[in-house]
């Protein structure tokens, strides 16, 4: 049991491990390098905010250090002003400017959070993204006249060639008129996010007898993603060592020798920093940038990475796995061929590796099993940092062979815990096209999940990506030369689907010019095209600038064209696009316009493709709000055949044919065509669901057909008011206010409603309750029931001892007008119990305010509710203090005629009061 508790506690320890101090601090080393004098400056100056030193090797107080946090950094950019950063385990992110302990506001974040300093300053820092691409691009662009050689398995010393030294790196760069700062990337000295890890360069200390300034490369981390050099050699990168460094890695890893059993990692963490141990006959190339195939989680105490404000449509999205299931993938054959080719891969040339990555295609590597064991064996890392060559060939076999294994959900996740989008993206610029269309491909399968959307957008992938749809050319007039270009815009364009299920990504994809790119391909005869295009269209359409370009741009011809496609698929995604797309009028207006009412209403004969019903159901609904579409539906016979589709179907559809039904309600003749379909019994069966938006379009429906005597007969019969009453015990304001507004016309019209309220137990001390409630459309909805049930003095008598004259008495300082009108209703219905009028004395002043409104009902139901209070003399003193005479006069010039009763009734009870006063003076 012991053994099992702390195992447990290892693998929780294990997913919460950040970045160190150690790391942090190695980061802002390599910062002070680049400030310098001079034009080639990248940055003024880099500071802590405190030089005291923790023996943890923090700098925070002891309470920040609780929240996770590091240090504070202050950099002085070249162009912006100066920057003040936290260092937490969670990432890198600006405060407010720390200037004294004790005020906390200086400890707020106030921009995401980034795994490194480097993405950090390139974000807020033009000038330094400036400087450091350039650099990034000038090590790329080194002559490969020399051939970087690989790490092969026995020591270069062996071999007779020198060692490098810092020095020798140092006088390469300034030779080449290159900075310092690449030396970060290509000397694998950066921090990464997720496990704990450690690169240091010793470049004073010596070790045995070289003591010269050579380079002495530590690695303790899985996590660190490392550079390729000019040139293509793959084993020059920099997670990659000599034999004999990893034979001391091995005797510093791991106690025991052992013999070589297997190729597993037995990652054991025990705390920031803790080194992974090694079994003996490991690969090597699995050693730099692994990560750990467990999710890497975020402590709970620390500060979110990104504040994203997904909407619906993310919860819809890929839920990835936080653990992946131990396989035996040792035991089967592939397992010891892959071993293998990933060494070959790792020690081999350029020849040896091209030929490698073309063997390793014809495996089968839709197999899982082969997916992982590539994983497990430091092969996808290798492939990743093949990315960074110069040549083209191992780029492609190394894309080809990650566009196919990242249909694994784990490989997904691996891939953006190693960096590898930002490999990905950058492919995106090469002027080969076959290497475009791979990169897209491969962004298509990994982008499944938020976290790779979010570094697509931050690799600036997604103006990228919509670059690749000017690829497509005009098929009439297409040559041989341009067959590639047509795959290069359609993994373009299912890229951008994959990316577009963010909020933050449809606005960049708006941004970038994207939605008038994909409106050109939407009339592409290429079926798979158009099915990528509508993809993309439909997820972007739920924001507003979207929908404006999509009408803009006269989409919804186009959309309706390819809705009477034979494609099942194609004509779910218009229907969704066309759905979201409806919200706005103007396109409420053009489906009419090209025939689309009467295709959709066709479409509701496919009634086994459930996911087309929903779309379907759902753009009738949209297109019913107008008054105009919804006289064609009728004719078209649309409500029979949805009140049919209230009976066995998922609540994906029955959300929106209800929501279809509420509109077509508000028709007093279609309210009888629903009780004859018996669409009222179906209803009522469906009030005991617990979708929270189907419940709040049942409310509406039941509410408009409660205002018809024969639907409030069944409706009464079947026991819908207590069903509907019920729904106020719901955890959502929506469906409490829905219900609410429902309840009150079942009130006005129920048989013996003063009996039924008094029947439900615990319904009135509930709508006291929800005068508190916080959510403003709740409160207004209890104001009006509360009026309906005022009228009888029965049930008034119980919310009078319920404390609900207070109550209303608070909210009488509101400026909401919806919540003026009902409010005042409900004082004027309460004002007929008792001595109520009298209680409502401190409202009487907010209520003289009320009629300065310009909204009619409002005036209307102040009128009424000040002539009921009128009738008290106090309150028509408190009346005439507060000027209340002129604005009652100009009441009376309305045509209203209720709102000139009510202010000519309440000027009356003042004058007939002042002339008894008089009376009472003259006769005393």
């Amino acid at each position: 049991m012991d053994n099992q508790l702390l195992s447990q506690c290892l693998k929780e320890i294990d997913g919460q491990v950040g970045l160190d101090p150690a790391a942090v601090r190695n980061e802002v080393e390599l910062l002070k390098l680049l400030c310098s004098e001079g034009e080639k400056r990248v940055l003024k100056s880099v500071r802590y905010t405190s030089d005291y030193v923790f023996p943890n090797g923090c700098r925070t107080p002891p309470w920040r250090q609780a929240l996770n946090e590091i240090c504070y950094l202050v950099i002085e950019p070249c162009d912006t002003e100066t920057l003040h950063i936290t260092c937490s385990t969670a990432g890198y992110f600006l405060n407010g400017g720390i200037k004294q302990e004790g005020e906390e506001s200086g400890y707020e974040r106030t921009s995401d959070t980034y795994e490194d300093l480097e993405a950090l300053l390139k974000s807020t820092s033009p000038h330094f993204a400036e400087n450091t691409n350039k650099q990034e691009s000038a090590v790329q662009e080194l002559p490969s006249t020399q051939e970087i050689q690989h790490v092969k398995s026995v020591d270069a010393k062996e071999q007779g060639q020198p060692k490098l030294t810092m020095q020798d790196v140092l006088s390469t760069r300034y030779k080449n008129n290159f900075e310092l700062f690449p030396l970060w990337r290509t000397l694998e000295y950066r921090c990464g996010f997720g496990k704990a890890k450690e690169n240091t360069f010793s470049l004073s200390e010596s070790s045995g007898e070289e003591k010269s300034g050579k380079i002495q490369k530590r690695t303790t981390g899985m996590g660190a993603k490392p550079k390729v050099k000019a040139g293509f050699s793959v084993s020059s990168l920099p997670g990659c060592m000599s034999s004999r460094k990893i034979e001391a890695e091995k005797k510093k890893l791991s106690e025991s020798s052992g013999e070589e059993k297997s190729g597993k990692i037995q990652n054991r963490t025990t705390g920031m920093g803790a080194k992974p141990k090694v079994k003996a006959g490991f690969s090597v190339s699995s050693l730099p940038g692994r990560m750990s195939s467990r999710k890497i989680k975020t402590p709970a105490v620390a500060v979110p990475v990104d504040a994203f404000s997904e909407t619906s449509d993310e919860s819809s999205e890929e839920e990835e796995p936080a653990r992946r299931q131990d396989s035996n993938t040792a035991e089967t054959p592939e397992y010891y061929l892959i071993q293998k080719l990933v060494k070959y891969l790792t020690h081999g040339n350029q020849m040896v590796t091209v030929l490698t990555l073309y063997h390793m295609m014809d495996l089968n590597l839709m197999q899982e099993a082969c997916q992982l064991a590539i994983w497990d064996l430091g092969g996808l890392q290798v492939l990743i940092n093949l990315l960074d060559t110069v040549e083209y060939k191992c780029k492609i076999g190394s894309l080809r062979i990650l566009r196919i294994i990242s249909h694994n959900v784990h490989i997904r996740r691996a891939i953006v815990d190693m960096r590898g989008l930002k490999g990905i993206v950058k492919t995106l610029d090469s002027p080969i096209k076959q290497l475009k269309a791979l990169a897209a491909e491969t962004i298509a399968n990994v982008a499944r999940f938020h976290k790779a959307r979010r570094n697509v957008r931050r690799y600036d992938g997604i103006t990228k990506l919509v670059k690749l749809l000017d690829y497509f050319p005009n098929l009439a007039k297409m040559t041989g030369y341009q067959e590639n270009d047509v795959d290069v815009a359609l993994y373009g364009a299912l890229a951008l689907w994959s990316c577009s299920k963010s909020t933050k990504n449809k606005e960049a994809i708006c941004k970038a010019g994207g939605i008038p790119q994909l409106g050109r391909l939407l009339k592409s005869p290429d079926e798979n095209m158009r099915i990528a295009v509508v993809g993309t269209l439909q997820e972007c359409a739920s924001e507003e600038s979207c929908r404006m370009a999509i009408q803009t741009k006269d989409m919804i011809k186009d959309l309706l064209k390819n809705l009477r496609s034979d494609n099942d698929e194609l004509q779910i995604h218009c229907a969704s696009a066309i759905f979201k797309c409806a919200e706005d009028k103007q396109t409420r207006d053009l489906v009419p316009m090209y025939k689309g009412l009467q295709l959709l209403v066709s479409l509701l004969s496919k009634a086994d493709n459930k996911e087309l019903l929903a779309a379907v159901t759902g753009a009738i609904w949209k297109c019913s709000i107008s008054m105009e579409n919804m006289a064609k539906f009728q004719d078209y016979n649309t409500m029979e055949t949805l009140v049919g589709l209230l009976i066995d179907q998922p609540e994906e559809v029955l959300v929106n044919v209800v929501g279809a039904l509420g509109e077509f309600a508000q028709i007093p003749a279609n309210k009888t065509t629903i009780l004859k379909c018996g669409g009222i019994r179906s209803l009522m069966k469906l009030l005991k669901k617990t979708n929270q938006m189907l419940l709040v379009n049942i409310s509406k429906v039941v509410g408009a057909c409660a205002t018809d005597m024969d639907c409030m007969a069944i409706i009464d019969e079947l026991d819908g008011v207590r069903l509907v009453w019920s729904l106020l015990k719901n955890s959502s304001a929506d469906v409490q206010s829905s219900a609410a507004w429902a309840l009150c016309p079942c009130i006005m019209n129920a048989k013996d409603s003063g009996d039924l309220v008094h029947s439900l137990l615990g319904a009135l001390d509930l709508v006291v309750e929800l005068l508190e409630s916080t959510n403003n459309e709740v409160v207004v909805s209890m104001c009006a029931v509360i009026a309906k049930i005022a009228i009888v003095k029965e049930n008034m008598a119980i919310l009078a001892d319920l404390g609900v004259i207070q109550l209303l008495t608070k909210l009488a300082s509101t400026t909401d007008d919806k919540l003026r009108r009902h409010l005042a209703d409900a004082v004027c219905q309460c004002c007929m119990w008792g001595d109520n009028r009298t209680a409502f004395g401190e409202a009487v002043a907010p209520l003289v305010r009320f009629l300065k409104s310009k909204d009619e009902a409002v005036l209307q139901s102040t009128a009424l509710a000040l002539f009921e209070l009128s009738w008290n003399p106090h309150n028509i003193i408190t009346m005439h203090e507060r000027g209340v005479v002129k604005p009652l006069i100009e009441c009376m010039h309305s045509r209203n005629e209720t709102l000139q009763d009510a202010a000519a009734g309440c000027v009356r009870n003042m004058r007939m009061m002042a002339n008894a006063n008089r009376d009472a003076r003259l006769y005393k």
